[in-house]
């Protein structure tokens, strides 16, 4: 076993190793790399980061598929899309259990939000005495989400029922993170990044606990906020930089 300096050093090395632009090219976040323009970042990152469970390589091709129905232009296809538009898409595969209807729900959950706010940003705001995304989370489900029960809502897991929330930690890492390595775009202004956590996955979930850093067996959110103690002793103002490290150590088995 490391010590704390020692463990601090590798894994700052690590980070640095995998977190390069030859990261984008095998990464859903490819997708949001696309583009230039915020609204459209935000979109495409939001849809890409929520289909990302299973094959990278897969993950990438749906996430082309919705990309080439909103014409390329996310943003726009949000603002004017028609009824028309959106009846296509109800029989249509997407990427597993997220279809061609959840697809169109998003889309129109999607309009509502920007007809009302210039960013996602706005819905993701941390309130004094938070330390952590888990009631941002929750107050962006509250306005994402209908009230009524739809088969769209399991597509953005909720922190009050102990889900890691993988999918969204790994899109608020892209947004919220400076980082000058240029993988995460950093273009929520108002949102520090020392309230982010590590996407925990099976990757960084079992290198944590090889590395010592959590003890819980579950990739739940409780672990989540095991996790962030951990990490935050290393450094306390860019915690999520560690995902790269954890990540990549996992991908490339580099400590089996």
């Amino acid at each position: 076993m490391l010590n704390f300096e020692e463990l601090k050093s590798f894994l700052n090395e690590k980070a640095d190793q995998y977190n390069s632009p030859d990261f984008i090219e095998d990464d859903p976040i490819q997708i949001p790399h696309r583009f230039n323009v915020k609204q459209d970042i935000e979109i495409a990152g939001f849809l890409a980061a929520t289909i990302s469970w299973g094959n990278r390589k897969s993950i990438i091709k749906s996430a082309d598929k919705m990309l080439d129905i909103m014409g390329n232009s996310p943003y726009d296809f949000v603002l004017n899309y028609s009824e028309k538009d959106l009846d296509i898409l109800q029989d249509k595969s997407i990427h597993r259990t997220f279809n061609g209807q959840d697809f169109a729900y998003f889309i129109r959950q999607f309009n509502k939000i920007y007809k009302e706010n210039e960013s996602l940003e706005n819905l993701f705001k941390i309130n004094d005495q938070e330390t952590n995304f888990q009631h941002a989370i929750e107050r962006f489900r509250s306005r994402f989400l209908e009230p009524e029960k739809h088969r769209s809502h399991k597509h953005i897991s909720s922190p009050y029922k102990n889900s890691s929330s993988k999918r969204i930690i790994m899109f608020l890492r892209w947004m919220v993170r400076k980082d000058k390595h240029g993988v995460d775009f950093g273009i929520w202004e108002n949102i520090d990044q020392k309230y982010l956590s590590i996407p925990l996955d099976v990757h960084t979930g079992n290198i944590s606990r090889k590395l010592g850093l959590v003890s819980r067996t579950q990739n739940d959110w409780k672990t989540v906020e095991e996790l962030d103690v951990a990490i935050r002793k290393f450094d306390e103002n860019d915690p999520a930089k560690y995902d790269f490290a954890l990540f990549g150590l996992g991908v490339t088995k580099e400590l089996l």
